[in-house]
């Protein structure tokens, strides 16, 4: 019993400091981060940091780790081998969307990553496999459309994820700047209805061989 709850504690205590991570990271960058602000946040000792991750890059890698799971791991829920290749499509688009609208997080992280070439992630082994499950899920629903006659053949999917991701990215990515260019907020609830709605009407029309809309989505 008394190892259980060691157990117990100890991975509660790794969580705690993982998620104050993602927060910190997030809000200051690696640079900027301080581990021990980290460990006042998750209400640990600021020992336990190196104890668990060995250093800060490690801790940093960590939350990249969370935050990229936790998307992968949606992304799986959304069962797309049970729906028609367009509804599967439409659905992944919306998903990517909105949940860029309520992780923040996840989009300041990933450009910190990229500040830093990537660097970070290419020291984990584990992005690569990651990956791969949800690129097989894309190709397999391609291909379906593809055969239905729903989809234009030779569609790559990795290309296709990029481009769904771009759509909704750097809507969030820039929100600020956009919104004062435009000199109007792009951030109340009908500008986010209205760019949902663009991006997935947009990344249909782009997949499906047939443009032409109906009550406002590509008839195909």
């Amino acid at each position: 019993m008394g190892y259980a709850m060691k157990l117990e504690e100890n991975v509660g205590a790794k969580g705690a400091l993982v998620t104050a991570a993602v927060g910190e990271f997030s809000r200051k960058g690696f640079a900027g981060a301080r581990v021990d602000e980290i460990a006042k946040e998750a209400g640990v000792n600021k020992q336990l940091v190196y104890h668990y991750f060995g250093s800060k890059q490690d801790l940093y890698e960590a939350a990249l780790e969370k935050v990229y799971t936790e998307i992968r791991d949606r992304e799986r829920t959304l069962s797309l081998d049970a729906l028609e290749p367009r509804e599967a499509m439409e659905k992944l688009v919306g998903f990517s969307f909105d949940h860029l609208q309520k992780h923040p997080e996840f989009i300041a992280l990933v450009a910190d990553e990229n500040r830093h070439l990537g660097s970070h992630m290419k020291t984990s082994k584990r992005f690569h496999k990651m990956h791969s499950p949800l690129i097989n899920m894309m190709g397999s629903t391609l291909e379906r459309g593809v055969r239905k006659g729903v989809f234009r053949p030779n569609s790559d999917p990795i290309q296709v994820y990029i481009s769904i991701a771009a759509l909704s990215y750097f809507y969030f990515s820039n929100n600020h700047t956009l919104s004062t260019i435009f000199s109007r907020s792009l951030r109340t609830r009908a500008a986010l209805a209205a760019r949902r709605a663009h991006v997935i009407v947009f990344a249909m029309r782009a997949l499906c061989i047939e443009p032409p809309l109906e009550n406002g989505r590509p008839s195909c």
